[in-house]
């Protein structure tokens, strides 16, 4: 269940969106992921490139939410946090490098080799996991106990829980 009351019980439960977030973005990936695997040996279709460009973009705005949002939020509030944070945020670089690289290989109208796609979704899904799992142990309790910040939850994570309209 979501908070529905004023943005400080929002962010309250922010943690809590983090996770719904993160839960949205792992399902999201492993149906693109089996969505590219039914290809086959095919080319991708439209669809499934749109698809794969779409979830891209929303990873991009998550961790961009996360980093000028909710960890600036938590490095000021939460001084100890900050290497936990700076580890994150390298996380996040490394990710976009990926999520460029996938863009290229899905861009223009040519042939998409598929291993190299699948490899880099692979490579995707493996790097997400502990670090979604990282994330998750080392602030959600943090950010749950801030209350009475400005913002929206959306603001601070890049993304609204799935589910969930910002507010």
């Amino acid at each position: 269940m979501h908070p529905t009351g004023s943005p400080a019980d929002r962010l309250a439960a922010v943690g809590n969106q983090m996770i719904e977030i993160h839960l949205w973005l792992r399902a999201e990936l492993a149906r693109l992921r089996a969505g590219l695997d039914a290809a086959g040996t095919a080319q991708p279709s439209r669809d499934l490139r749109g698809h794969c460009l779409t979830f891209c973009a929303a990873l991009g705005r998550h961790h961009t939410g996360e980093d000028a949002g909710a960890f600036r939020l938590l490095a000021e509030e939460v001084p100890e946090l900050r290497t936990v944070i700076a580890n994150l945020i390298t996380d996040h670089e490394v990710v976009a490098g990926i999520l460029e690289r996938v863009e290229a290989l899905l861009a223009g109208d040519s042939a998409v080799p598929l291993a190299r796609v699948r490899g880099e979704l692979d490579g995707l899904a493996a790097l997400l996991e502990t670090h979604f799992r990282y994330e998750e142990k080392r602030l959600v309790s943090a950010l749950n106990a801030l209350s009475g910040r400005p913002g929206t939850a959306e603001e601070l994570l890049g993304l609204t829980a799935p589910g969930q309209v910002s507010g």
